[in-house]
């Protein structure tokens, strides 16, 4: 009876210890817990959890390009990035170019505020799984999302498809069906990526986040592609060219960028739709459905706008950052 009683008192005083244990370590620290939404999130410096300095280096292009999706979709919704939104985020990176809040109804702000979350929480996820520097993660990159960036790419776009500049130049920050059609050029550039970069990873943290990213990233592209194909034939104001239009020259530019077939619009010809059998093509896929994968040598080609991986512009006016970026840039 004795030694019951013995590991009951040691039962409780362990419990007791533990408990206060546990309170000392709840008090908030710029390097260990943060208040996110209200929850607790452990956002402790750590080193990196991957198998191979490579797993490490292609997550460092998915980087890039999840900082361009945080800020463009939470300035757009928002009128603000992640400045306010999540600043621990940030690490000291120069705040976005031309950034500003976009003419969105109702139902395109709830759209793009989750999405922006969204990408708040990629940049988390990343981030603790590259660990500090020199560990692989970076401040946030300098972007440039202005108007004239954007205008500068779409005329780009329609002079190799139709031959001839917007006029006036595009503005998506003018209203919800402009702002649509930006958002058409950004998951789908990380979704190829990614699955780019999957059958190159070796260690299973790297598969498993990629994968996660990617699951999201193919969703967002879907509800992009699916919002633009029921308006399709609908010009887009004050211009004579029609969303499927806009679709078309954004996707011929980008394989024009990247040298490679790995983009489709959503109107095509037979042959390339769905077993050669509708012209519609609300996902961009190849012969069997699957789908396409861009390089990180592409990735930059496309992004910058100049289709050269060593020639920083567009979006990216000093070019991405990390060892695959900056093996082109040296």
């Amino acid at each position: 009876m004795m030694g019951t009683r013995n590991v009951l008192v040691f039962a409780v005083g362990l419990f007791l210890v533990l408990s206060f244990a546990a309170a000392s370590g709840s008090k908030h620290d710029d390097n260990h817990e943060l208040m996110i939404g209200g929850l607790d999130i452990d956002y402790k410096c750590r080193p990196g959890n991957y198998t191979t300095t490579k797993d490490k280096e292609l997550t460092q292009v998915a980087l890039n390009l999840e900082y361009f999706e945080a800020e463009y979709f939470l300035w757009g919704a928002y009128g603000y990035g992640l400045d306010k939104i999540a600043p621990y985020l940030v690490d000291g990176g120069p705040p976005p170019i031309g950034a500003q809040k976009a003419n969105l109804d109702a139902y395109y702000t709830d759209i793009y505020i989750q999405m922006g979350l969204q990408e708040v929480g990629h940049l988390r996820a990343i981030k603790r799984a590259l660990g500090d520097p020199p560990r692989c993660a970076f401040p946030r990159t300098q972007l440039d999302i202005s108007k004239k960036t954007w205008a500068d790419t779409m005329d780009k776009a329609f002079l190799q498809t139709f031959g001839e500049k917007l006029n006036p130049p595009y503005d998506p920050y003018e209203d919800s069906l402009k702002y649509l059609i930006s958002t058409y050029t950004i998951p789908y550039v990380g979704l190829t990526g990614y699955v780019g970069a999957n059958p190159e990873l070796k260690g299973y943290n790297a598969k498993k986040l990629v994968a996660g990213l990617l699951g999201v990233e193919s969703g967002q592209d879907a509800i992009i592609r699916t919002e633009m194909y029921r308006q399709k034939n609908k010009k887009v104001s004050p211009y004579k060219y029609t969303v499927a239009d806009f679709s078309n020259a954004i996707s011929n530019l980008r394989n024009n960028l990247s040298h490679a077939f790995v983009d489709e619009g959503l109107v095509v010809p037979n042959e390339l739709g769905a077993e050669m059998m509708v012209t519609g093509n609300i996902l961009s896929a190849d012969n069997d459905s699957l789908s396409y994968p861009r390089t990180a040598e592409q990735v930059f080609e496309t992004v910058y706008g100049t289709g050269d991986a060593s020639k920083p512009g567009g979006f990216y006016p000093k070019g991405c950052q990390g060892v695959i970026a900056a093996s082109y840039l040296d």
